[in-house]
């Protein structure tokens, strides 16, 4: 385990509309505010999207399953976002459902709204904290080594 302190800074109120990218929106917030890093509450609604739902064998480095929605779900989910190189970074784990059905997984690529999606961003200062490839896992995953 490794870990770091911070301290929270600013706090960020994001109201994303019908057919826009929830994934774009906050990284946009998140480059024109300058926030180090951060973590991330949302709900609203999800017309599209691409989910990542857990690896197709449990094997390092993982092989993606991957799920699409587009039907218009309820949404909810928390991640953080965080610097690797020059661009934010979102980390998004969300449950979308509709009537009974219930999927839940790793938001990833383009997250299209359905009627509105809201989104606070509490801003996390002073850890150091960065994305950065982990060779061994073969993934982009939080770390504070070099380059972080």
């Amino acid at each position: 385990m490794q870990y770091r302190e911070g301290r929270t800074g600013r706090v960020f109120v994001l109201k994303i509309g019908h057919g826009e990218d929830l994934l774009e929106c906050v990284k946009e917030v998140v480059v024109v505010e300058k926030v180090e890093g951060g973590v991330l509450f949302l709900l609203g609604g999800l017309d599209s999207a691409s989910v990542v739902v857990g690896p197709k064998r449990k094997e390092i480095p993982p092989e993606p399953e991957w799920r699409s929605v587009q039907d218009g779900r309820e949404l909810l989910g928390t991640g953080t976002v965080f610097w690797e190189d020059r661009e934010p970074s979102i980390h998004l784990h969300a449950s979308a459902g509709r009537g009974d059905t219930v999927l839940t997984g790793c938001v990833r690529e383009k997250a299209a709204v359905y009627l509105v999606g809201e989104v606070i961003l509490l801003e996390i200062l002073g850890t150091g904290a960065r994305r950065q490839l982990d060779a061994d896992l073969g993934l982009h995953v939080l770390g504070f080594g070099p380059g972080a």
